[in-house]
């Protein structure tokens, strides 16, 4: 005997279709969790115009800075799982759930799209600092107890983790001034609001106008675009850190809505005006498929806990 159910879920097989060939069926928002401005801001505007006209509709820039650039994850959480609302995935919404108790997970409460591009990091002090090295900076802080004021992009980003593994290894200690995004914490750094800055390769255009000087990068190897500047690696700090990003949208988005998004921005991506806007800042794309990238999201909240653990930030527990 057939079910009643079973009827009905055949009935409903066309429609069903039809909406998903239908999609999207009005603008989509890409939610960014940075203020407007700062480099990953200024490539996914790129992006969202390329694949808007791939998919006939626009997709609109929507900016949440904040906390660390997790504030997207509220978003995804009470969204449609239409396809309508898509977010950023940076690593601090991997990291956070591992520091605070949060009502969201970044994996359950995603459908993963794509696999983007991803950035490295860099220590900088304004071009008319006294510090020519990481090692002026230690010796400054070390001569100076907690005069050292530092900007990074939030608390709990991946240059919080870094800015606080290198100054606690030497046991000293800083001035933390979080902001919002690269754009307006590079431009405090540049005017001598703050003395130092580790921020994402936003910073390119402040370094190569003579208004920053990079002292290192965070990555495992040397960044092509200032090859002459060293790791915290090589350095013998021990520390590499890099941010891989990608795309997501609610949890339970359908399949053929995840094809659609997938599709557009893969092409999007590989688009040549897109390529030559991430090489303005260091970066290049680093793509994966849906699958792939879910896999690298269970893999980086995997290992955004054991940092937190092997760092001595993850809260007690009640």
């Amino acid at each position: 005997m057939i079910s009643r159910r079973a009827v009905l879920t055949a009935a409903a097989a066309p429609w069903l279709g039809a909406r998903a060939e239908a999609f999207p069926q009005r603008p989509v928002s890409l939610w960014v969790p940075w203020a407007a401005g700062g480099a990953t801001d200024q490539t996914l505007r790129l992006l969202a115009e390329l694949a808007g006209r791939l998919l006939g509709q626009k997709v609109l820039v929507e900016n949440r800075g904040g906390a660390g650039g997790t504030l997207v994850m509220p978003v995804l959480q009470q969204a449609a799982p239409d396809g309508h609302t898509i977010a950023q995935m940076p690593q601090p919404v991997f990291r956070a759930p591992h520091l605070h108790k949060l009502s969201w997970d970044p994996i359950r409460d995603t459908t993963p799209i794509l696999q983007l591009s991803g950035v490295s990091f860099g220590v900088l002090v304004p071009a008319s600092a006294p510090w020519r090295c990481i090692d002026d900076l230690l010796a400054f802080a070390a001569a100076h107890p907690g005069a050292l004021s530092i900007a990074t992009n939030g608390v709990g980003t991946t240059p919080h983790l870094v800015l606080d593994e290198l100054f606690t290894r030497h046991h000293l200690s800083t001035i933390h001034v979080p902001y919002k995004g690269t754009a307006e914490q590079m431009l405090a750094v540049a005017s001598g609001q703050v003395m130092v800055g580790v921020g994402a390769t936003g910073f390119a255009p402040f370094v190569d106008s003579g208004r920053l000087r990079l002292l290192a990068m965070t990555g495992a190897a040397r960044a092509r675009r200032w090859p002459g500047v060293p790791t915290l690696a090589e350095l013998g700090h021990g520390i590499v850190a890099m941010s891989p990003y990608g795309l997501a949208g609610p949890r339970g988005l359908a399949p053929a809505v995840v094809q659609a998004l997938h599709d557009a921005f893969k092409t999007a991506l590989f688009d040549p005006p897109h390529v030559a806007e991430l090489a303005k800042f260091d970066q290049e794309p680093a793509y994966l498929g849906s699958a792939d990238y879910g896999r690298s999201m269970r893999e980086a909240f995997a290992a955004e806990r054991r940092v937190v653990e092997r760092l001595g930030l993850r809260p007690a527990a009640d």
